[in-house]
């Protein structure tokens, strides 16, 4: 048996007249639409977060010279710079 909670939640008129449009065509109940859309968002909240990868970028080279990191941001805009003025 599952344990149920009753609570109060403001939902704004506008999308609780979405809501109660949604419930009456897919004949259900507006506490059935709420709690779908509560369960979806805890089920996002629970998936492994990709993380986002960038390539090194390069124009028909691979990547960095040697003994530059990317890390070092100073030296390689020193190095982008030399030569052009100031």
């Amino acid at each position: 048996m599952v344990s149920r909670m009753k609570t109060t939640i403001d939902i704004p008129d506008p999308l609780l007249q979405q809501i109660r449009k949604m419930a009456s065509e897919r004949k259900t109940t507006i506490r059935a639409i709420i709690e779908a859309a509560l369960r979806e968002q805890v089920a996002r909240g629970k998936r492994p977060k990709t993380r986002f990868h960038l390539e090194t970028p390069s124009f028909g080279g691979e990547g960095l010279q040697p003994g530059l990191s990317w890390d070092d941001w100073s030296t390689i805009t020193d190095l982008s710079y030399e030569g052009r003025g100031s």
